[in-house]
């Protein structure tokens, strides 16, 4: 069910925006903003605004969604079509997946938050703050988001992800005029190409430089850790093993995974990085014991908080040497104050912040003193 939802929403989103007209003639004022990693979002500067067209919104081929954001609000309108026109004066803003709202926080935007659905989901303390003062108003909870109140709050801007079924509400948005813009962080697989998407938030609110030099931090940081890791001198690096059993199949990152990344760079031998693709592996139990059955280390990817409770959930995980060993780490322990994970909030646009927790787990005398953030080892 919940895969044909998916599906129906994306064929509806699809449908909408292979009908929704684009001006196909290039600007010669537009200049293109070179990005570094992303390659979900262009960026333009023009005379007094900038164009954005997100060209990976969702999985699969789709017509760029084209937005205006006016830097100048006395400027006439460009020549062009365009999903929605923003002013970077924006005030009340919604968004509606956890992975935006650092972004808000990096960028001193915090108090622009007035609306989100599934509020206990948010682990970030400053919006906590503003949630228990009754500043954000609840949009929902479960998989759908209240559109008829967003309609009635009339937001300066709404930001979506795409990974849910609330595609279908996008037409009546427009149509209401509320300036609405997908953001698909998700579909990027370079840890990096995700936190570049904060300079997406940045153009949209007029924060671009704090944004741009937020996120050169953060790569700067990621580099130099992935260096780090290269000019160390190892006998071997630890086998790696990833993922968990879900109605008896087992998910784990393939190859060229946002997940599987995060392992190469960290210096781990990932089992499966064999397995060419970006997506998430769907595996049997017999495979997954033939690969993992004697890797050194697991990272969980489920929300276990012992090794007690995942021999409860399946007894052949314990017939694994990482299990035996006690070595199974997980980042489900790092959470918010009404148990929101943060891993999920704060992870993407702090990507360095996972490499280094991994590197400790890997590799620990490269940083001896550090601490991981996100993940622990399971009781």
């Amino acid at each position: 069910m919940i895969k044909r939802s998916l599906f129906l929403a994306f064929a509806l989103l699809l449908a909408w925006a292979c009908s929704s007209p684009k001006n196909e003639k290039s600007n010669p004022e537009l200049q293109e903003i070179k990005l570094d990693y992303a390659v979900g979002f262009r960026l333009y500067q023009g005379d007094g605004y900038k164009v954005i067209e997100v060209t990976k919104g969702f999985p699969g081929n789709h017509q760029p969604f084209r937005y205006l954001v006016k830097e100048d609000s006395t400027i006439d309108v460009p020549e062009g079509s365009y999903d929605a026109i923003i002013s970077t004066s924006v005030q009340k803003i919604i968004l509606t997946s956890t992975t935006q709202v650092p972004h808000l926080d990096a960028l001193g935007l915090t108090k622009r938050l007035i609306a989100f659905p599934n509020l206990e989901l948010v682990s970030s303390a400053p919006v906590r703050k503003r949630i228990d003062a009754g500043q954000v108003e609840e949009l929902g909870s479960g998989a759908n988001y209240n559109t008829e109140k967003i309609i009635d709050i009339s937001p300066d801007l709404l930001m979506i992800s795409t990974l849910g079924d609330n595609l279908k509400d996008l037409q009546l948005l427009t149509k209401a005029d509320i300036p609405t813009v997908i953001n698909g962080d998700y579909v990027e697989q370079h840890p990096l190409g995700r936190a570049e998407w904060i300079k997406f938030t940045g153009a949209l609110t007029g924060t671009y430089q704090e944004a741009e030099t937020h996120f050169d931090n953060i790569k700067n940081n990621y580099l130099s850790l992935k260096e780090k890791v290269q000019n160390a001198s190892f006998t071997s690096l630890p086998t790696v093993l990833s993922g968990n059993m879900y109605r008896d199949i087992w998910y784990a990152p393939a190859g060229n995974n946002w997940g599987a990344i995060f392992l190469e760079d960290a210096g781990a031998d990932y089992v499966f990085k064999d397995q060419e693709s970006t997506g998430s592996l769907q595996l049997n139990y017999e495979v997954v014991l033939d690969k993992g059955l004697n890797a050194a280390i697991w990272i969980s990817t489920a929300e276990f908080g012992t090794l007690q409770q995942m021999k409860e959930a399946d007894s052949r995980y314990t017939q694994f040497k990482a299990f035996e060993t006690g070595n199974v780490y997980t980042f489900a322990n790092t959470r918010g104050a009404t148990g929101g994970l943060e891993y999920f909030e704060l992870g993407y646009t702090r990507p360095d912040i996972i490499l280094k927790d991994l590197i400790k787990i890997f590799h620990p005398s490269l940083i001896p003193e550090y601490k991981p953030y996100f993940y622990q080892k399971l009781n």
